[in-house]
């Protein structure tokens, strides 16, 4: 029952969201999230079959479906997904542990913003494995402890994301790289991490007059530098192993 209450509660809190979710987006900081997670996943989307756990409304999805074969999106929130599927995608309703996918459909699985919310970690990897080929690439994106973001969340406290919601109001987890490492099960190889949002201390920032220019440059180069396991998002880069 416990499970089935926080599904509900996870749902309902999205269904929230999506009435403002791409109210920021577009520019600035977030802007700049968008496209560091597009520009690497479409390098591996190119010509594939590829899942995304957790579309939201298709921001990212969208340009996947201009280079893959065919993208297909899960999302458990009907609003997020009515406005996903606004953009002519193909989105389906469903749970990230329990995938309505047959094994080894896809050749790319990916997910931003939606494994930090899962509370069973190891399910939603298994599912995430399941559906991706033997051979097949995983990109899975998890919040960070060893990150500035991490940080400025503290500082900050929950933020308001709709007239009666705040973040609070949804499970969050944050996942180390030595975490990420000892969750994988034994049949994905992890080739390497890719840091988001690796030098910015607040998203406000972003809006300095001269400054965000410089400082989107600058993480584009920190996402593959040694410094990159100290993104605010961290993506692990996975291949499932024959």
């Amino acid at each position: 029952m416990a499970d089935v209450d926080t599904e509900y509660e996870v749902r309902r809190y999205y269904d929230d969201f999506s009435a403002s979710y791409e109210r920021e987006r577009g520019h600035g900081y977030h802007q700049m999230v968008d496209d560091l997670e597009a520009q690497l996943v479409c390098q591996y989307a190119r010509g594939t079959r590829a899942l995304e756990l957790g579309c939201g409304t298709g921001l990212i999805l969208e340009r996947v479906a201009e280079v893959a074969k065919e993208a297909v999106g899960i999302d458990l929130s009907e609003g997020m997904a009515q406005r996903a599927r606004g953009r002519g995608l193909d989105v389906r309703i469903g749970n990230v542990c329990n995938l309505p996918f047959e094994d080894d459909e896809f050749d790319l699985t990916y997910g931003f913003k939606v494994l930090a919310h899962v509370p069973d970690i190891d399910a939603a990897i298994r599912e995430a494995s399941r559906v991706t080929r033997p051979g097949g690439h995983l990109l899975l994106e998890f919040y960070n402890p060893w990150s500035l973001r991490y940080l400025a969340k503290r500082a900050a406290g929950p933020q308001r994301i709709a007239e009666s919601r705040t973040e609070a109001d949804v499970f969050t987890r944050w996942d180390s790289p030595r975490a990420i490492r000892a969750s994988l099960p034994a049949n994905l190889e992890l080739i390497d991490f890719y840091g988001v949002r690796v030098l910015t201390p607040f998203a406000s920032v972003h809006r300095l007059p001269g400054f965000g220019r410089g400082l989107r440059w600058a993480e584009r180069r920190a996402s593959r530098s040694p410094l990159r396991y100290f993104g605010g998002f961290l993506i692990a880069v996975l291949r499932r192993r024959s």
